[in-house]
């Protein structure tokens, strides 16, 4: 019975020590990283983007004397 329970503790400690020197963790790691960088790129483009046209808005609205911009 003990050694039954000895070669089980074996095998699953060979399957979890299997799974984490596995490659594919690192991998999908390394996308979500790649991801998080492009998305913050876009937010980035994007907020500049919005500020420079928010900008051009203001410069004409001063160009145009309007009281109200």
């Amino acid at each position: 019975m003990i050694l039954n329970l000895v070669t089980k503790v074996q095998q699953l400690w060979i399957s979890v020590r299997g799974r984490l020197a596995g490659e594919g963790g690192a991998v999908a790691t390394e996308y979500a990283l790649l991801l998080l960088l492009i998305a913050l790129a876009i937010v980035a483009a994007a907020t500049a983007l919005g500020l420079a046209i928010a900008g051009k808005f203001s410069a004409a609205c001063n160009s145009l004397q309007g009281t109200s911009c």
